[in-house]
């Protein structure tokens, strides 16, 4: 195992509560619509999928934690996926590998976007219902025009990104070696600075065309099949820049815990920090108005957006490589069960919100207390479900192996005549 699994493992389990802040918080940031969105209102566009609960209590401190966490944590989580894929490919075989994804992300693809989801919406339809009951909410949710998968399309989107994955292994004229010699030509891995400008160049090329047409909260979909047009080739470049780095032995540079990355690690987060101020002040003056040269304050927002999102998720790295290398244990149980914890938690955040909408308490509270209830509840759930999942698999594995054990020689073998004569 390399020595930068355990810090990139912490980060993980730190990543899925982070995530989980941002869904816990955001029916209490000030950004919010003014009023509940209609749940059958297509002018909207269903936005409710974006913003599904709205609490009159609002508080500005949450609407910077999003902000500062919403461009980059899915693009950290695809990366942090793709780190471990080309050893799992080497370890099980490319058809044994797309087997086991089938399982782990297409069924729970499925059973999440058709079961889960609704469940989940429910405390959203009923907010503006005339008639809440569930009969008539399952009348208007299968008369939509969409299927809404919610946090469900990550599963889909990795699920297609390992196929890609699989297919350049099984290509591959080296085997269980990543095909990477141009880019591990075209950046010096030992000097984190070069590989982030090429990251970042990367990365500009493919959001700037795209940014101009579909803002970072608007969604396509075909089906079930949802994405973020402007950030899908970002996941894309962060999956294969997490793939890469797993597959060669990268921690003597990038990942080395004595490394360059980890010494500066100070200079890696004050520019996360300042590159968050590229990113949010001209876009917050787009959003004012007034007269402002809306043109070039989008352009310069949109390249700080970019310069951001790599600058965090380096800084991220860097900050977990320096102080992530012991076993924390609540973080550690956290990341063995990050699956879980990502499939059921928006129900839960979501019935919490409406739970609390009547209650009059400041919305600090409200976010806290239903962030650590849904952390609370759903690595609960999702600790139950893995142990459940185990114990099917073991007792299957044993059934094979008792059809599978041969049976002795003498075993249900019909008594002789000489045995009978004696008797």
């Amino acid at each position: 195992m390399l020595k930068a699994s355990l810090p990139l493992r912490n980060l993980r389990g730190v990543v899925i509560l982070l995530l989980m802040a941002i869904h816990s918080f955001t029916a209490y940031i000030v950004a919010q619509p003014a009023h509940q969105l209609s749940f059958d209102l297509a002018a909207n566009d269903w936005e409710w999928r974006a913003f599904p609960i709205n609490d009159v209590e609002r508080w500005i401190g949450f609407d910077l934690f999003c902000a500062f966490l919403f461009p980059y944590v899915m693009q950290l989580m695809f990366f942090l996926s793709g780190f471990f894929v080309w050893q799992s490919l080497r370890r099980k075989g490319w058809q044994t590998f797309l087997g086991h994804r089938l399982l782990r992300l297409g069924v729970p693809f499925i059973l999440g976007t058709y079961l889960l989801i609704p469940v989940a919406f429910y405390p959203v339809y009923r907010i503006t219902a005339v008639d809440p009951s569930w009969s008539a909410f399952w009348s208007h949710w299968t008369a939509l025009p969409i299927t809404p998968s919610g946090p469900m399309w990550f599963l889909w989107f990795l699920f297609a990104l390992n196929i890609g994955a699989a297919a350049l292994y099984r290509l591959s004229p080296w085997t269980g070696r990543f095909p990477a010699a141009l880019l591990a030509k075209a950046v010096d891995h030992a000097h984190a600075g070069r590989l982030f400008l090429f990251v970042i160049c990367i990365s500009a090329v493919a959001y700037l065309p795209l940014s101009g047409s579909y803002p970072p909260w608007q969604w396509v979909e075909f089906g079930p099949f949802e994405f973020p047009p402007a950030f899908a080739p970002q996941y894309v470049i962060y999956f294969l820049l997490g793939l890469t780095l797993g597959a060669n032995d990268f921690e003597r540079g990038l990942f080395d815990l004595n490394g360059v990355l980890v010494r500066r690690w100070v200079i890696w987060v004050i520019g996360s920090l300042l590159s968050f101020l590229l990113w949010i002040i001209p876009t917050a003056m787009v959003m004012k108005g007034g007269g402002a040269p809306v043109a070039a304050l989008q352009l310069a927002g949109n390249l700080g957006l970019v310069i951001f999102v790599g600058a965090a998720c380096f800084g991220m790295a860097a900050v977990f490589l320096r102080f992530g290398t012991g076993r924390w244990p609540i973080i550690d149980s956290i990341s063995e069960h990050a699956f879980g914890i990502y499939f059921f938690h928006y129900a839960v955040v979501l019935w919490l919100q409406y739970a609390l909408l009547d209650l009059r308490f400041p919305a600090v509270g409200k976010g806290l207390i239903v962030f650590i209830v849904a952390a609370v509840l759903s690595w609960g759930v999702a600790g139950a479900t893995d142990w459940i999942l185990e114990s099917a698999r073991l007792m299957l594995a044993r059934g094979a192996m008792v059809l599978k054990r041969p049976r002795p020689e003498n075993e249900f073998r019909a008594p002789s005549m000489t045995s009978e004569t004696q008797a």
